[in-house]
């Protein structure tokens, strides 16, 4: 996401740390080409002339003249700005006293609400939780049946009647409290546009249940209408948060950098994909730092803990330290690879991951075709694909509809993945050195001034 404002600022920074002093004229030229970066992204003009002044100010000033080197400090006071820009503080969600914690979702047709109520509830099991989906959009035909086969996906009750929306959500706190579930997240009817019976059905709701957090799904790649219509739910509701759902295509990211600025209330959640496991809580200083071309290394930590099977990892250190790596092994690690999402997602986090490498079209399928032609050989031959002649390999291709070219190109390459895996550190490779990867990311944590603080939620 973002790819083209982060080609933008690669360039700019590049060229920044090029140079030795920064006088007014260089601090005005590097702001010139923020600007225009930010405006090219579909950032609002207000936004970008706020965010503009903000680091002129700070440039200009004693804490540029100070510094030993200048433009490292111009990309540390971009990178703070941005943050702040973006809102500075990830959203921290508290729960009821009295359970359950009421989650309200609103949101236009077409935003992904839906998917975004069952990944929300995914969400919430991680943290320990035990949500109950209620399905009160009784307007879009198989709505309710939809939720309900997101739910099961994700392992979460979903709750439904076919009476009417603000007794459905009524009915459904009440279940809710009877069976003990200590989350509660309603996901309402949207429409093509911004109209009066949606916002009052949706007040009507927000009235019956007294929501806890009320959250406006909306689509990233709309741009800045994305924000308008933020802006026009937040007077009617008053929200606490919104969802940004499709990041993943939105390679401007206008909206993103808005919408905190304009509407006035954080981005809670991000969604970078289409499954449920591709939602993640927002944090504005990770952004900034994927944005500036610095990668997002505490993310990606979190994801591969989440995602990993530490056994699969701990087997496969086992076997290379027996001098041992199969196509079976690599067959596991490919599996466990992609739980962590598309693979240019993961590129993107790396930092000092060269721009040709980060934009290069990545396409799954080629996972999927080298799952094939691996699971198209026998146990014996994934154990020693020495033994693969021709006639072995032309069978393997017509197994899994690939070519023998294909097959031998597959070949060729783990034979190189083999001696590197054996030239590598047993405890540093395929999930060893996951402790101390997280005893670091907790470290960084502990290490920032004044801790994370952050924004409190409203209360109702």
């Amino acid at each position: 996401m973002f790819e083209t404002l982060t080609d933008r600022f690669e360039g700019i920074l590049t060229r920044l740390r090029s140079r030795g002093r920064l006088g007014d004229a260089e601090v005005d030229e590097v702001l010139r080409e923020i600007r225009v970066a930010l405006l090219e992204a579909d950032v609002n003009l207000g936004v970008v002339r706020d965010l503009i002044e903000r680091i002129r100010e700070r440039c200009t000033g004693a804490e540029l003249s100070k510094s030993l080197t200048p433009a490292q400090q111009v990309i540390k006071i971009v990178n703070e700005e941005l943050t702040a820009t973006l809102g500075g503080e990830s959203l921290k969600i508290t729960y009821a006293s009295r359970p359950p914690t009421v989650i309200l979702l609103a949101g236009l047709q077409g935003s992904g609400k839906t998917t975004a109520a069952a990944s929300l509830a995914r969400w919430f099991k991680q943290q320990g939780r035990n949500p109950l989906l209620v399905g009160a959009d009784l307007q879009r035909p198989a709505a309710v049946e939809q939720l309900r086969v997101l739910g099961r996906g994700v392992g979460v009750t979903v709750f439904s009647e076919p009476t009417e929306a603000v007794a459905v959500a009524r009915a459904g706190l009440a279940e809710a409290e009877r069976i003990g579930r200590d989350v509660l997240i309603v996901d309402t009817a949207g429409r093509l546009h911004i109209d009066v019976e949606l916002m009052d059905e949706v007040r009507r709701i927000s009235d019956a249940i007294e929501p806890r957090y009320t959250f406006f799904v909306v689509d990233a790649m709309t741009g800045q209408d994305a924000v308008n219509t933020a802006e026009a739910f937040n007077e009617a509701l008053s929200l606490d948060g919104v969802i940004l759902t499709k990041v993943d295509g939105d390679a401007r990211g206008g909206a993103a950098l808005s919408v905190k600025q304009v509407v006035g209330c954080p981005i809670a959640f991000v969604s970078t994909g289409e499954r449920a496991a591709d939602f993640e809580l927002f944090h504005p200083d990770r952004l900034a730092s994927r944005i500036l071309g610095m990668g997002d290394v505490l993310s990606l930590i979190e994801k591969a803990e989440r995602e990993y099977d530490q056994q699969v990892a701990e087997k496969a250190v086992e076997r290379l330290q027996a001098g041992r790596f199969t196509l079976d092994d690599f067959l596991e690690q490919i599996q466990q690879l992609k739980k962590m999402g598309p693979l240019s997602g993961v590129l993107g986090m790396l930092p000092g991951v060269p721009k040709e490498v980060k934009n290069a079209k990545i396409d799954d399928r080629d996972v999927g075709r080298i799952e094939a032609i691996i699971h198209s050989m026998t146990p014996i031959e994934r154990d020693d694909p020495a033994m693969l002649d021709g006639s072995r390999r032309l069978r393997v291709a017509n197994g899994s509809g690939t070519t023998t070219t294909e097959v031998n190109n597959l070949l060729r390459q783990f034979k190189e993945m083999q001696k590197v895996m054996k030239s590598l550190p047993m405890g540093r490779m395929l999930g060893g050195g996951g402790g101390a990867a997280r005893s670091k990311r907790q470290g960084s944590r502990k290490g920032k001034k004044g801790g994370r603080v952050t924004p409190s939620a409203r209360h109702r």
